[in-house]
């Protein structure tokens, strides 16, 4: 059984975007099928064109699919991603998040495994609130929430990004440093681990 498993993130400058690809080869690593998918604009057009960082992460990502809420129905497990807003998710997720009512009526995510990720302008930046605000609605969902245990080594080695909670990176204040080595190693790991779990659930 190879788990279908969806990577569901925002990026604006394109670092959450690398997370998400990384939790993807995480997830292929053990044999699972990502799911690669974006969540709806909310910025006004004028205001991306008139931004150069916003224009080549847009283009880095156009091929990208928007995710359908159907989607969500016939998937093994989940992971969302978002840079991280006063310490809360971005409006683009939660914006989508707040549409799932239906699937949460038909129980779709009840029992499937899920993880959460993030980028954040600095160290002390909201990471963990981050990571936990994402949790919230997938609690609600009924989803298990699965984090990254400290048998990643990568936790303890790490100065700047990676949680148990999830991974998270550390990508500055004009969001020009990208994830690093170490960031992107703890996301596959999650990827990787969410899947084996999948796996299991699906035995029983």
């Amino acid at each position: 059984m190879n788990p279908r498993i969806m990577v569901l993130y925002y990026s604006m400058f394109g670092n959450t975007y690398l997370m998400a690809k990384a939790v993807c080869e995480g997830i292929e690593a053990e044999g699972g099928e990502p799911i690669l998918r974006t969540v709806p604009e909310l910025m006004p057009p004028k205001v991306i064109e008139s931004n150069e960082k916003m224009k080549k992460a847009k283009q880095l990502q156009k091929d990208i699919p928007l995710v359908k809420m159907e989607e969500l129905e016939n998937i093994d497990g989940i992971i969302l991603g978002s840079p991280t807003r006063f310490g809360n998710m971005c409006s683009q997720l939660r914006n989508f998040l707040d549409q799932t009512g239906e699937l949460w009526m038909k129980g779709a995510l009840i029992d499937k495994p899920a993880g959460v990720f993030c980028c954040t302008a600095t160290l002390h930046g909201g990471q963990e609130t981050t990571l936990i605000s994402m949790m919230f609605t997938l609690i609600h969902h009924g989803a298990i929430v699965v984090g990254v245990p400290y048998s990643v080594k990568e936790l303890v080695l790490t100065t700047s990004g990676g949680t148990p909670y999830g991974p998270t990176a550390v990508v500055g204040a004009s969001s020009d440093q990208l994830p690093t080595e170490t960031d992107l190693k703890i996301a596959r790991e999650l990827g990787k681990r969410l899947t084996r779990i999948a796996k299991k659930l699906n035995k029983n």
